[in-house]
């Protein structure tokens, strides 16, 4: 029990116990008492403490030492979910707080977050997946973690290891002009124009998702008066204003491009104007403004369907097995 005898300060108050060792309390902002969540060995020990809780009043730093007391795992799915972020933003976020962390962080409050946590989380992530995976789940618990601060749940952010939400570019593989028109002869008629909007216009598989019969410039058809003119000679144009990536549910959602540069006119090559006419006439969805891909009964064709005929058109022409579609992007 602690000592009859109180000594009184300025700001707060501490107290002996029987034990020798002593308590201190303090009135927060609101009015209410706060006692030191340990005792101290000294005197001089407990009014040091309650020194930095006034400085910390004074200058507007001081924080409700149970504010920080809120699970992470609501915390980060409210924070998510206030985000109103793009469905594929969304997806990707909910998919590395999943996997990679709420299984450490899952039942732990906010202000139990330390930075020696944070190191050994990402140090044990490190060992489990690759780099770029860590740097991306690292941002986005030091983006959650900073607003915990902004709503002053915790003092400061826990994540402060310089570089680790850095992502180091991989080198990746170009393919030449002879082995994109390999893989997509080995693509198909139906897919082969994918590959070439892919190489020569840099276009996301999501844009070419949404591309339609109204988004296609192609140069004037030759007659009697053009005869002589190089009709290869003038672009094909690709007017880009929509982007529908897949979601893992299958789910498409359309919507803007991924940035607002995503909205362009792509200058085609005027080599491919035989190929996109051919396509128009043979494969594309019949509508004024039907889609310009659609598989063989209509329907907007499907990743999981084009990644095996990727891959296997891939195998074919002997592309490395890590060359990835959207590795043709970096060919033009």
């Amino acid at each position: 029990m602690p000592a009859a005898k109180g000594v009184k300060r300025r700001f707060g108050a501490v107290r002996q116990y029987r034990s020798g060792r002593w308590a201190a309390s303090y009135l927060d902002p609101a009015g209410l008492r706060r006692h030191a969540a340990e005792t101290f060995p000294t005197k001089t020990d407990a009014e040091v403490w309650l020194s930095q809780i006034e400085a910390d009043l004074t200058r507007g730093d001081w924080t409700d030492p149970d504010a920080g007391a809120v699970n992470f795992e609501e915390y980060a799915l409210r924070w998510v979910e206030e985000r109103n972020l793009a469905p594929t933003s969304d997806e990707l976020y909910r998919r590395l707080l999943r996997l990679h962390v709420l299984p450490t962080f899952h039942s732990v409050d906010l202000d139990e977050i330390t930075s020696g946590r944070v190191r050994g989380w990402r140090a044990e992530r490190l060992e489990a997946t690759g780099a770029t995976t860590v740097a991306k789940s690292y941002r986005l618990l030091k983006a959650i973690m900073e607003t915990a601060t902004d709503d002053e749940l915790i003092r400061r952010n826990p994540c402060r290891i310089k570089g680790a939400g850095k992502e180091e570019a991989e080198e990746r593989p170009i393919a030449d002009v002879e082995q994109v028109d390999a893989v997509a002869e080995a693509m198909g008629p139906r897919w082969r124009l994918m590959v070439y909007f892919a190489a020569y216009g840099s276009l996301r598989p999501e844009e070419q998702a949404e591309l339609r019969r109204s988004d296609v410039t192609l140069p004037d058809e030759p007659d009697e008066l053009k005869r002589r003119r190089d009709i290869s000679r003038e672009p094909v144009l690709l007017r880009i204003v929509r982007a529908s990536p897949e979601l893992t549910t299958g789910r498409r959602a359309t919507g803007d491009p991924k940035s607002r540069a995503g909205r362009r006119v792509v200058v085609l090559p005027g080599f491919l104007t035989v190929d996109v006419r051919r396509h128009l006439d043979w494969f594309a969805a019949k509508e004024e403004d039907g889609l310009l891909f659609v598989g063989e009964r209509g329907a907007p064709f499907r990743r999981s369907t084009f990644g095996r005929k990727w891959r296997k058109a891939r195998a074919e022409v002997g592309l490395p097995e890590g060359f990835r579609f959207y590795d043709l992007r970096h060919t033009g």
